[in-house]
């Protein structure tokens, strides 16, 4: 007899809702994390007076109470952790800011973004309600063949429309090119440019976040993974900290177990790994990956990672002058160039401004103000500085963000209490994610889920896949994902 029905590699998002809904369901189950507490990106640390958000901007699909199809309604109360977290609301998506230009803050309402975009660009009111009817379209469609539709019954304007650049869609419905940009901000949640970026998919991010408002919590995504994990073990779960996963081994052409980093070997019939992709195919031993395996990987690209300062500021949110919770700064409307500057040092060209205090979730003090500032930013560029000339570099590139951020708020240097700044080594060093991705790899439309499918496909009998390396990266979808891959464990169990 196996020691356990399934093993999961990884706490990370997809790791703790695979653990904790195969524990749930009855499957005797492992999960096993290399550091000391669960979450992956979902995590939290403390300076000072203050703890700092790793890595959760806004958490998108979560709803009102009551709202179907919601992660509060679905995943939350499947997990049993609902009323477990506290859920803090963001009633504008963001502030779109290009100093000279463009200053909107777009609510999280179809209607009042409307009168939003109307109200600066007086006569586009049309323009957006239709490009606001075409985005719904292409998402409830796309919804439709993600869940099997048969595509003779699919509404043509998902192929008309889907796989064109958001650049192009945005071209055809707007002339004003700040519009373009006040409502493509969310590429950076993506890693793509407009340019490059498949319409479906900015569709399918601003849907989530209109439809189901923008969240933080209260105790931050620390306070979620927590609660996963609480659900993991009062199921009866096993966890162990600390430890890495070595190998995964096989039998007979079938996963068998994994053996571990201090030499234990334990048996499962089935592994779930939330680990990268490579690291996850390199790990097994006793089988040669198959070809199709091979050629899969060779022809993906590894994506981007970030530049992040976390800071504790002596102010409050007000004194700064912060009027949203998330604030999007670009230097201008080239968003190819500013995509560009990922793989260079050259100063950043466009930042995401988390103040964590507009809405409170309780990781500052009083008359106080957790912030930060993030860039993407691709690994590669800091192998080649020498350790000798980490600090300075990462201290010099870290100015550049906060002379961006200075052009909406002055003098937030002066404020300055506690500071942090991670750059992609050190994504890498906690992550254990090759180039200090966070979103698995390039987020292309080779990477689109209607020409890859790796998270249904290992061809490898007992291993499963889970997470932004299998599928969508970011909060919500990752999470989704490690339940719905133990759900397709558990049904293919009992067929």
């Amino acid at each position: 007899m196996n020691d356990y029905d399934a093993i999961v590699i990884g706490a990370g998002n997809a790791g703790l809702t695979a653990a904790a809904t195969l524990q749930r369901a009855g499957a005797r189950t492992l999960l096993l994390e290399r550091h000391n507490v669960p979450g992956g990106c979902g995590t939290s640390f403390r300076r000072g007076r203050f703890e700092f958000e790793v890595a959760l901007h806004q958490l998108s699909g979560v709803g009102v109470e009551g709202q179907p199809m919601s992660l509060r309604e679905g995943l939350f109360q499947q997990l049993g952790i609902a009323d477990k977290l506290e859920f803090v609301q963001e009633h504008d998506l963001y502030r779109a800011v290009i100093p000279g230009q463009l200053d909107l803050t777009l609510p999280a309402d179809w209607d009042a973004a409307i009168d939003a975009i109307e109200a600066e660009f007086p006569g586009n009111r049309d323009r957006t309600a239709k490009f606001f009817e075409l985005l719904k379209k292409v998402t409830f469609w796309q919804i439709a063949a993600m869940r099997g539709m048969p595509v003779e019954q699919i509404d043509p304007v998902l192929f008309e429309y889907g796989l064109r650049p958001l650049k192009a869609v945005l071209d055809e419905y707007f002339d004003d090119d700040r519009i373009k940009v006040a409502l493509g901000m969310y590429w950076t949640y993506l890693g793509q440019p407009p340019s490059k970026l498949r319409f479906q998919d900015l569709a399918l991010t601003l849907f989530a976040y209109f439809e189901f408002k923008p969240w933080h919590l209260r105790g931050g995504s620390q306070a979620m993974s927590t609660a996963i994990l609480d659900a993991f073990l009062q199921a009866g779960g096993d966890v162990r900290f600390n430890i890495a996963v070595e190998a995964i081994l096989t039998d007979a052409g079938q996963v068998s177990g994994v053996r571990l980093d201090d030499g234990t070997e334990v048996t499962a019939s089935d592994v779930v790994s939330n680990a990268a992709l490579p690291i996850t195919y390199g790990m097994l031993e006793g089988i040669d990956l198959p070809a199709v395996v091979r050629d899969d990987l060779g022809t993906r690209r590894i994506g981007v990672s970030g530049f992040v300062l976390h800071m504790g500021l002596d102010a409050t949110p007000a004194e700064l002058g912060f009027t949203t919770s998330t604030t999007f700064v670009n230097m201008d409307t080239d968003d190819d160039r500013t995509y560009d500057a990922w793989r260079s040092f050259q100063p950043a060209r466009g930042i995401c401004v988390s103040s964590y205090d507009v809405a409170p979730i309780g990781f500052a003090p009083t008359g106080a103000t957790h912030v930060s500032l993030m860039t993407l930013q691709y690994g590669d560029i800091w192998r080649n500085v020498a350790p000798s000339e980490y600090a300075r570099a990462k201290f010099a590139y870290a100015e550049t963000l906060l002379d961006l951020c200075e052009t909406v708020t002055p003098g937030i240097r002066d404020a300055i209490e506690e500071v942090d700044v991670a750059t992609p080594l050190t994504m890498m060093r906690y992550l254990g994610h090759p180039g200090g991705t966070i979103y698995g790899y390039d987020q292309d439309a080779t990477e689109n889920w209607l020409f890859r499918n790796s998270e249904r496909e290992t061809h490898i009998p007992g291993l499963h896949l889970a997470g932004s390396w299998a599928g969508i990266g970011g909060f919500q979808p990752t999470l989704e994902a490690g339940a719905r891959v133990a759900r397709r464990l558990l049904r293919a169990k009992a067929a």
